[in-house]
């Protein structure tokens, strides 16, 4: 048995995408539910991808053969990837989720249901299996299976199955953009509207995923070629992970990395109609008076005008409206500055003044914030207007 390993720059680079998939997955999973539904199923398809690089990376690096026993462990996610994907689209754009929908992934449960015999097959013979994928050269084991692993005798039809289930749920993705585009009455690649054109291009980009998939499959022999896949997913995660942190308003305020929340909100005594007697005063202060105007609007000062202490403000706000403060402030002052930009026919405010007029004191922090929340800088926002 070969166990040699090496690690080549494919291998590196589709490290990283995993450990940055695995974390931004997380987030969506814990940051969906309700209206935001959709983020469950795009932190899921995160996941999915991620464990798939996982086992492409040992593979690759040959590590595989010390863990023998995880040979294709994520095999069964090559027919969740387009489900999960096409009802990422569908509840983006309507988050209304039916028991219905999990049908999409019977195909899913069949070939994982197939793979147990797999699975449960002994290592020597699994190491045969991943040299028949990525090393034919090398010379086999003189070992036979325990059992029949493809009781379906589905195997030998997968690499057309799949570009099958790709193909087909890209075709229902796409046409659900149009379908809404339609109803709305735009264009889907002339579209202002920032989540049209969010779902348009990632979209396109799991196009490429699906192409890219299908020239490796009939240009290399078996699992061959794969790292140009989980390469280019990787960059596309890692790319995700950097605009998420280019548009945080983290930076906004004043913290340092060694400020680590620890135990946040465990101990709190708040009840819930506690909550949402803080959660009235909060946009009573906000929306009627108009707090975020001021640029030194801060929590303590919220927390002081409403009577209450910094650590319930900050709770009420995170658990109730799902963002912290100074997201919280910058959605308001966004808000306002679309108002005023609306109402300025005649463009006589400076982007700078009204940057200084909703409370930011420098542009640079307001396009930052103006730009997460609406996908535009106010200058194109103004433009489109």
């Amino acid at each position: 048995m070969n166990t040699d390993t090496h690690i080549n720059f494919f291998s590196v680079f589709i490290y990283f995408g995993i450990i940055q998939g695995l974390i931004l997955s997380y987030y969506f999973l814990k940051n969906g539910g309700g209206k935001r539904i959709a983020n469950v199923f795009q932190g899921l398809l995160l996941l999915t991808l991620s464990l798939g690089m996982l086992e492409e990376c040992l593979n690759e690096t040959g590590y595989i053969v010390q863990v023998l026993w995880l040979s294709n462990f994520s095999e069964p996610f090559n027919f969740a990837y387009a489900p999960l994907f096409y009802l990422y689209i569908k509840l983006s754009l309507n988050p209304e989720f039916k028991k219905a929908d999990l049908l999409h992934f019977l195909a899913f449960l069949i070939w994982f249901g197939n793979m147990m015999f797999y699975f449960t097959e002994p290592n020597d013979w699994k190491y045969n299996s991943y040299i028949d994928a990525k090393h034919p050269d090398w010379p086999f084991l003189q070992i036979p299976p325990s059992h029949n692993d493809d009781p379906l005798g589905i195997r030998d039809y997968i690499d057309w199955l799949l570009p099958i289930s790709f193909i087909s749920y890209m075709f229902f993705s796409i046409r659900l953009l149009l379908l809404e585009c339609k109803r709305k009455g735009i264009v889907l690649f002339q579209t202002t509207d920032n989540k049209i054109r969010s779902l348009r291009n990632i979209t396109i980009h799991f196009i490429f995923i699906v192409t890219i998939f299908i020239v490796v499959k009939s240009t290399y022999q078996g699992d061959l070629g794969d790292q140009f896949i989980s390469a280019y997913i990787s960059f596309m995660i890692l790319m995700t992970g950097f605009r998420i942190i280019n548009s945080s308003t983290y930076f906004n305020q004043t913290a340092s990395f060694l400020d680590i929340p620890l135990m946040k909100y465990k101990k709190s005594t708040l009840q819930e109609e506690d909550k949402y007697n803080i959660l009235s005063k909060v946009e009573k202060e906000m929306g009627t008076n108009k707090y975020y105007l001021s640029n030194l609007a801060s929590l303590e000062g919220l927390s002081k005008i409403i009577a209450n202490s910094k650590h319930h403000v900050s709770q009420v706000i995170n658990e109730k409206l799902h963002m912290n403060f100074f997201e919280l402030l910058a959605k308001y002052r966004v808000e306002e500055a679309k108002r005023i930009i609306l109402a300025d026919e005649d463009r006589k405010v400076t982007i700078e003044d009204l940057a200084d007029r909703v409370g930011y004191n420098s542009k640079s922090s307001f396009n930052t914030a103006f730009k997460k929340f609406t996908g535009m800088t106010p200058s194109e926002f103004r433009d489109h207007g």
